[in-house]
């Protein structure tokens, strides 16, 4: 029995794995995380460490879950997106032997590896997932072959979904020593070595080069094939919008390169116009639409009518013609200025016109008003109608006592009665006669008596009642009736107004119209002969001292001389002094000084400017004897120099000042600063040094020939040197240009970067196909690639493959396959060609070999056409062409097969295992019944 027993737990089913190549290992130390974690020495960084050499739990070198869960997952971020080939996984086996007899085999069964751009396995692939392992047959460690890309690898293991096959665990655990993501470290390479380039815009199959996937916006087998149809994007599954014109959308982007039909907008134009706007680039605006609804966004038109006050088919129009509210149906009134009332409500924003009232405008004024909002009061008209409500006029005339067209004046200008036609007197303050009966309230004005003031006063009296008394008039007359003046003047001697006065103020005779001197001592002549008593004040002489002192003299006597007075005139008499000024050059009050202190002129008002050595201008005419300081000119040196000069005469230039300011006239010195393009005090000095602007403080360019630049605007006359471009050549040449005046184009240096702005040359090298100092030059001679280092396939006929990825146009030669034809067909069965484009064989693979192309030898385990066969079970590896058990059997079998039991002895070692196995198989029965 126990011989049975050590066959059984001693054999097991080998895995049928690929061979490894030899690819990086991606996951080595790189960020990993579990669901949980048993202890703080067994994080799941330990899976990825690099050390298995220890596989017990408590060893320090592998990942540990929380035991009794339902789930457990692990995963590995590789740090970006990655082309993966395999996945080694070893499983703990606590340093025991690994057969079905272990206890970690039932916590492997069932488990799952996925593929993911995201830490979601949902959102990636599936790789593998065990659904055929028993406790017997579950290899450790594992190769899985996985040709995808992604960024996270993510082991999963559940018991969910009771009940489980024969041998599973009832719970599962991480317990991962060590996994090793194998594969290429820089996306877009494949094989081997990683070292080929993938197909452009393809995520290629990292083994055979074949397009797993395309990058967003292409397709087909190669990738060459961009999006149409109106999609874009990954696989061209979406849908690009309306694009204007119907033009496709970017492949990849799905962006309109010209816009939008009408009523859309959105980089896609896939968004319909909102917000009350429509049409082209939703640039147009619609009205108010009835119920708040968007117009159509085509053409603005609004589906359910307008709200009120608007109209039209896209109710943009207010509502005008004096009509308002829902369909402009309402009318409203005569609005102030004959403007439109308001459209939605029909109030008018500025009040009625003239006679009208109320919001709308719409009742005439009543009520003894007319006018702007019936505010103007009219009069009372006759028989008490109502007036005109635009113009207050009443139509059948005033009542007695009124006038004007509104009846709203009483009478005036001393008029009373019925239409004012009635005249009354002067009453008293100049007080309107009541207006009725035409008598004055408060009595007449002076000269007048009687009920209506229309009586003048007379027997030599006049003034208020009468009651004043006039004086001597000439011949006997009566004085005036209301100021008692006498008409024709007074009898000699008297004077005044009223003839009651005698003359005086130095006047004598008949009206006092004779004048008399100045009398000495200011005694009055006498009144009817003029003759002083005492004699003559001072300047004055003769009987009556009527005579004035002349000859220019002056004082008592006319003794005093005086000066030069202005137009020869006499000086004045008393005191000699001239009454209008001076002649030029003369001052004083008696005009006897000359001008001085740089004046000059009429009353020594005018001043000179500045003489040279600081003499004294011509007191007349003001000239300066000997010239101007410097900075001034003019005949008198008082103008500062103009026009850009300065100095002695003016005859120095300064340069153009800052704002068209003028230099200090005197020093030439430009007070705040320059215009641009010079510089120095006087700003008579233009940019050089490759500077120009204000200031010199801008830089310009290499001007061709090595000329300086426009001092003013930095501009080249005659070109940049080669490289340089722009008005000022201060821009390098860019775009793929270089050389003078960037005419010359350069080819694709390497990354998309500049050449030389002078030489043209690609300072990296260049693109993939080009070769050249410029990379202007395409491979040739049967090479491709960077630098032309690559040498093309074996393409069909001896034709040259591609400059760029080496793909050969028309095929490959028989034997060769791939898209660059270097791959060699594999073993194909019957020694047949492969198919040129995947190296697959069209009828199988010869013995010894499988795979798509035929390349890869048997797995351990497997032999014959194909690999189709399994070794024997107790092998431990055949040949993999005969199927014969070279590498010997397991033990307890024997024979060329290894199909023959082998009868032996039980050694301690062995009792010892059978123990340990018994233990732990009555633990397992005791867990899962």
């Amino acid at each position: 029995m126990y011989a049975v027993v050590l066959l059984v737990c001693c054999s097991w089913v080998a895995l049928l794995c690929p061979s490894v190549q030899a690819y990086e290992n991606l996951a080595l130390k790189k960020p990993a995380w579990q669901s949980s974690t048993e202890m703080s020495y067994n994080g799941a960084e330990l899976a990825v460490d690099g050390l298995y050499t220890d596989l017990s739990w408590d060893g320090g070198q592998c990942a540990w879950s929380v035991g009794g869960q339902t789930t457990a997952e692990w995963g590995v971020d590789l740090g970006g997106v990655k082309y993966i080939h395999h996945v080694f996984i070893q499983y703990a086996t606590d340093n025991w032997v690994w057969d079905e007899y272990n206890g970690y085999t039932g916590y492997f069964l069932g488990f799952s590896v996925y593929i993911s751009n995201t830490t979601n396995k949902e959102d990636g692939v599936l790789c593998f997932r065990d659904t055929i392992y028993t406790r017997a047959t579950i290899p450790n460690p594992v190769n899985i072959t996985c040709p995808y890309h992604g960024r996270y690898v993510i082991y999963y293991n559940n018991r969910t979904h009771p009940p489980y096959p024969e041998g599973y665990s009832y719970d599962v655990y991480i317990e991962l020593c060590e996994v090793e993501v194998y594969g290429c470290p820089t996306p877009g390479r494949y094989g081997e070595n990683c070292s080929l380039l993938c197909p452009e815009n393809c995520h290629c199959d990292v083994i055979d080069k074949t397009c797993v996937e395309c990058v967003p916006g292409y397709k087909g087998h190669l990738c060459y094939e961009e999006c149409g149809g109106h999609t874009y994007g990954l696989e061209c599954k979406q849908s690009c919008g309306n694009c204007s014109g119907g033009v496709q959308c970017d492949h990849e982007t799905g962006s309109c390169p010209k816009g939008c039909d009408a009523g859309l907008y959105g980089d896609k134009c896939d968004l319909e116009c909102g917000g009350h706007t429509y049409g082209l680039g939703c640039k147009q605006s619609c009205g108010n639409c009835s119920g708040g609804v968007q117009c159509d966004h085509v053409t603005g038109t609004c589906p359910n009518g307008c709200v009120a006050g608007m109209s039209g088919d896209k109710c943009d129009l207010e509502c005008d013609g004096h009509t308002y509210g829902l369909g402009c149906k309402q009318s409203c009134g005569n609005c102030s200025g004959g403007v439109q009332c308001d459209h939605v409500t029909g109030i008018c924003p500025n009040g009625c016109v003239a006679g009208m009232s109320r919001d709308k405008c719409d009742l005439e004024c009543g009520g003894h008003t007319y006018g702007l909002g019936c505010k103007q009061s009219c009069g009372n008209c006759s028989g008490g109608v109502q007036c005109d409500h635009v113009t207050g006029i009443c139509p059948n005339g005033c009542v007695a006592g009124m006038s004007g067209d509104k009846c709203d004046l009483e009478c005036g200008g001393h008029t009373y009665g019925l239409e004012c036609k009635q005249s009354c007197g002067n009453c008293s303050g100049g007080v309107q006669c009541d207006h009725e009966t035409g008598s004055c309230p408060k009595g007449c004005d002076a000269g007048l008596y009687g009920d209506k003031c229309d009586l003048e006063c007379g027997g030599h009296t006049y003034g208020l009642g009468c009651n004043q008394s006039c004086g001597n008039c000439s011949g006997g007359v009566q004085c005036d009736h209301v100021t008692g003046i006498c008409p024709n003047g007074c009898v000699a001697g008297m004077s005044g107004d009223k003839c009651d006065l005698e003359c005086g103020g130095h006047t004598y005779g008949l009206e006092c119209k004779q004048s008399c001197g100045n009398c000495s001592g200011g005694v009055q002549c006498d009144h009817v002969t003029g003759s002083c008593p005492k004699g003559c004040d001072a300047g004055l002489y003769g009987d009556k001292c009527d005579l004035e002192c002349g000859g220019h003299t002056y004082g008592l006597g006319c003794k005093q001389s005086c000066g030069n007075c202005s137009g020869g005139v006499q000086c004045d008499l008393v005191t000699g002094i001239c009454p209008n000024g001076c002649v030029a050059g003369m001052s004083g009050e008696k005009c006897d000084l000359e001008c001085a202190g740089r004046t000059y002129g009429v009353e020594c008002k005018q001043s000179c400017g500045n003489c040279s050595g600081g003499v004294q201008c011509d007191h007349v005419t003001g000239n300066c004897p000997n010239g101007c300081d410097a900075g001034m000119y003019g005949d008198r040196c008082d103008l500062e120099c103009g026009g850009h000069t300065y100095g002695l005469g003016c005859n120095q230039s300064c340069g153009k000042c800052s704002g068209g300011v003028q230099c200090d006239h005197v020093t030439g010195i430009c007070p705040n600063g320059c215009d641009a393009g010079l510089y120095g005090d006087k700003c008579d000095l233009e940019c050089g040094g490759h500077t120009y602007g204000l200031g010199c403080k801008q830089s310009c360019g290499n001007c061709s020939g090595g000329v300086q630049c426009d001092h003013v605007t930095g501009i080249c006359p005659n070109g940049c040197v080669a490289g340089m471009s722009g008005d000022k050549c201060d821009l390098e040449c860019a775009g793929h240009t270089y050389g003078v005046e960037c005419k010359q184009s350069c080819g694709n240096c390497s990354g998309g970067v500049q050449c030389d702005h002078v030489t043209g040359n690609c300072p990296n090298g260049c693109d993939a196909g080009m070769y050249g100092d410029r990379c202007d030059l395409a491979c040739g001679s049967y090479k491709y690639g960077v630098e032309c280092k690559e040498v093309c396939g074996n393409c069909s006929n001896g034709i040259p493959c591609h400059h760029v990825d080496g793909s050969c146009p028309s095929g490959c030669d028989a034997g060769a396959y791939g898209v660059t034809c270097k791959e060699s067909c594999g073993n194909c069965s019957n020694r047949d060609t492969c198919n040129d484009v995947d190296g697959s064989c069209p009828y199988g693979c010869d013995v010894g070999v499988y795979g798509k192309t035929c390349d890869k030898a048997c797995q351990s385990g497997r032999y014959s056409i194909s690999c189709a066969k399994a070794c024997g079970q107790n092998c431990q590896g055949c040949n993999r062409f005969n199927g014969v058990c070279e590498f010997g059997c397991q033990p307890g079998w024997t024979g060329t097969f290894c199909e023959k039991r082998k009868v032996f002895a039980m050694t301690m070692k062995t009792s010892r295992f059978l123990l340990n196995w018994w233990i732990f198989n009555r633990s397992s029965t005791e867990l899962f019944s």
